[in-house]
C-alpha cells in the first residue's frame, strides 16, 4: 500500500513536470516518463528489475529528448536504496556498477543535445552522489535489520535454554524427592500393622521429603516471578553446603551413604555449586529407583583447579538401568554447561558409578 501511494505521487509529479516543460511531448516520451516512476510500486517484489526499468527509461529519455527529468531521479534513488537493503552484497555491487555506468551514459547522451557543460557536470555529480548516499543508507538499514534479527534469534535461543534449564531443575527436584516419598510410603504401609515405630519413622521421612520438595519447587517458581512481584522472597539455590541434608534424606530412605571429602573445602561459584549438588542428587535418585539394595559412597575432591565428584554404589544391578530417561543426560548437560566432563556407567567391581569433573 505504501509503495503504491509512493509510486502514484512520484508518477504524478513527474508527468506534471513533463507536461509543463514539454507541452508537445509525444506518446513515447510520456510512456518513458511513466516508466521512470511507476515501477516503484514493485520495488519490494523485484528490486533489481525495478531499478533496471527505471534506469533504462532515464537513459532512453536522455537519448531521445536530452533530459533525464530530475523528478524521475527520486525513483532511481529509492530503487537503489531498496536493492541495498534486500539483496546480497554481491548483487548490490554488480547493480551499483551498472547504475554508475547508466548515469555516465545518461550524461553523455545529454551532451549530444547541446546541454551546457556545467549542467552536465552538475547532473553527473548529483547522480553519482545520490546513488552513493542511497547505497550507504540502504546498507546501514540492512545491517541494522540483520543485527536486530540476530538479537531476536539470540533471545529465542536464550528462552529455549532457560526452558531446558527449568525442566532440568524440575526433573531433579521432583525425581529425587518423589523417589524417597514413594519408597518410604511403601515401607510404611508394609510396617503399619507389624512395626508401628518404624512406620512412623518412614512417614516422618515422607513428610520431610515432601516439605523439602515443596520448598525447592517454591524457590524455583519464585525465580520465574518478576523481581517486583508482591511477596517475592528469593532464597539461594542448594549447593554442596546442603549435601548433608541430601545424604540424611537418602539414609532415611534406607540407603546407606558414606561421604568422603578431600582437599581444601571452599565456597564455589553459584552455578558449579548447584551443578555439583544436582549431580549428587540425581545419582542418589537413580540408586533409590534402580539399584535395589545398595550402599553408596560419595567422594568430593576439591582439587587446585578441578572439583571431582564420584557417586559409587554396589547395587546388584546398575543404577540407571531401566527405561531411558533424562537423568544421566541432564547431569551431563549440566556439567558440560560449566566446562566439565561427566562419565557414568557400570563398574567392574559391580554396581554403578558417576564421575563429574568441574573446572574451578
Amino acid at each position: 500500500m505504501v509503495d503504491a501511494v509512493l509510486a502514484a505521487v512520484l508518477t504524478a509529479v513527474t508527468v506534471s513536470s513533463t507536461a509543463y516543460q514539454r507541452p508537445d511531448a509525444d506518446v513515447l516520451t510520456i510512456a518513458l516518463v511513466l516508466l521512470t516512476s511507476a515501477p516503484i510500486v514493485l520495488r519490494q517484489v523485484a528490486p533489481v528489475a525495478t531499478l533496471g526499468v527505471v534506469l533504462a527509461a532515464q537513459l532512453a529519455l536522455a537519448v531521445l529528448v536530452g533530459n533525464s527529468y530530475p523528478e524521475g531521479g527520486f525513483a532511481v534513488l529509492i530503487a537503489t536504496f531498496t536493492v541495498a537493503t534486500q539483496c546480497s552484497r554481491r548483487v548490490v555491487l554488480l547493480t551499483f556498477g551498472a547504475t554508475f555506468a547508466v548515469v555516465v551514459g545518461t550524461v553523455i547522451a545529454m551532451a549530444g543535445h547541446s546541454i551546457p557543460t556545467p549542467v552536465l557536470w552538475s547532473e553527473l555529480l548529483k547522480g553519482l552522489l545520490g546513488i552513493v548516499v542511497a547505497g550507504v543508507l540502504g546498507e546501514s538499514v540492512k545491517r541494522r535489520t540483520e543485527y536486530t534479527e540476530r538479537l531476536a534469534a539470540r533471545a529465542e535461543r536464550a528462552a529455549a535454554d532457560e526452558r531446558v534449564r527449568i525442566a532440568r531443575e524440575l526433573h531433579d527436584v521432583v525425581a529425587h524427592h518423589m523417589s524417597v516419598i514413594s519408597l518410604q510410603a511403601g515401607v510404611s504401609r508394609y510396617l503399619l500393622d507389624t512395626d508401628r515405630p518404624a512406620a512412623r519413622t518412614a512417614l516422618a521421612t515422607v513428610e520431610e521429603a515432601s516439605h523439602e520438595a515443596l520448598s525447592e519447587l517454591r524457590r524455583l517458581l519464585e525465580v520465574l516471578r518478576p523481581a517486583d512481584a508482591p511477596g517475592a522472597d528469593y532464597e539461594p539455590q542448594p549447593g554442596l553446603a546442603s549435601l548433608e541434608g541430601l545424604v540424611e534424606r537418602t539414609r532415611a530412605a534406607g540407603v546407606p551413604v558414606e561421604v568422603a571429602v578431600s582437599g581444601e573445602v571452599r565456597p564455589l561459584p553459584p552455578g558449579p555449586d548447584l551443578c555439583a549438588y544436582r549431580v549428587v542428587q540425581e545419582s542418589l535418585t537413580n540408586v533409590i529407583k534402580h539399584a535395589g539394595p545398595a550402599a553408596v559412597r560419595i567422594v568430593v575432591d576439591y582439587g587446585e583447579h578441578t572439583l571431582t565428584l564420584r557417586v559409587l554404589d554396589d547395587g546388584a544391578r546398575p543404577a540407571g538401568d531401566g527405561p531411558p530417561g533424562y537423568g544421566i543426560r541432564g547431569m551431563r548437560e549440566r556439567t558440560e554447561l560449566y566446562g566439565g566432563v561427566l562419565t557414568a556407567g557400570p563398574r567392574d567391581e559391580g554396581g554403578f558409578g558417576v564421575t563429574a569433573r568441574l573446572p574451578l
